[in-house]
């Protein structure tokens, strides 16, 4: 069965979301990710097949909707982030993922694309079946998604620059770099800047997410539309 590992941070203001602001808050900014990221949850939970794990950075009790939060991931397996940069996190995140759960697959997912759904992941889940690893890139030159077949690959991301407009070409040859097949998936927005917030509020006009999007938007004079 493969894992669907999510890596997170808690979202408590200051800490999180820090480009929302302005027009956000450093609470409302938090606000935002809390319901990006449980909306995030409710679509792992929802995908058949997966076994689902969160690799978190700091404390639910000290975060925006924590109780809500908390009670969401009760019955995953959370492990907490090893390491000081992102590329040192993710590699251990994927190592710690193998030394519980053995040889299995992971797909791994962040917290800035609450339109993720069960259908898009169920796609990233089954193309590991074709696929040595996947990657799915972002509008802004990173990436949303990766795969791999093998986890321990993952030591790969270790050196790739992060949070740059070149952070998925550099994934994508890292990967190809260790001998890896590695297939495409969906192109998707993450959430840094107010503008991409917009955006994929209206994509998913439902979610928890957009909802405090929106409510903020019409709080906020002359906010970018």
């Amino acid at each position: 069965m493969t894992v669907l590992l999510v890596m997170a941070k808690a979202p408590v203001p200051g800490a999180v979301k820090t480009r929302l602001c302005p027009p956000a808050t450093p609470a409302q900014a938090a606000r935002i990710a809390a319901a990006a990221l449980l909306d995030t949850l409710d679509a792992v939970r929802a995908t058949p097949g997966v076994t689902p794990v969160l690799a978190l950075h700091g404390e639910l009790t000290d975060a925006e909707d924590g109780a809500a939060l908390t009670d969401a991931v009760r019955s995953w397996t959370v492990l907490p982030q090893r390491g000081d940069g992102l590329g040192d996190r993710l590699a251990n995140a994927h190592a710690d993922v193998a030394a519980a759960f053995g040889d299995r697959p992971v797909v791994q997912i962040g917290m800035d694309t609450p339109q993720v759904d069960p259908v898009r992941l169920r796609a990233a889940v089954r193309r590991l079946g074709v696929a040595e690893a996947t990657l799915g890139r972002a509008v802004d030159g990173g990436w949303w998604v990766v795969g791999l077949r093998d986890p321990r690959h993952a030591d790969a991301l270790r050196h790739v620059p992060m949070s740059t407009p070149q952070t998925g070409r550099h994934t994508w040859a890292a990967l190809v770099g260790r001998g890896l097949r590695v297939a495409p998936l969906a192109v998707l927005r993450d959430v840094d800047e107010w503008s991409d917030a917009l955006a994929v509020a209206r994509e998913v006009p439902a979610s928890r997410f957009a909802g405090r999007v929106t409510a903020l938007r019409r709080t906020v004079v002359g906010a970018v539309r």
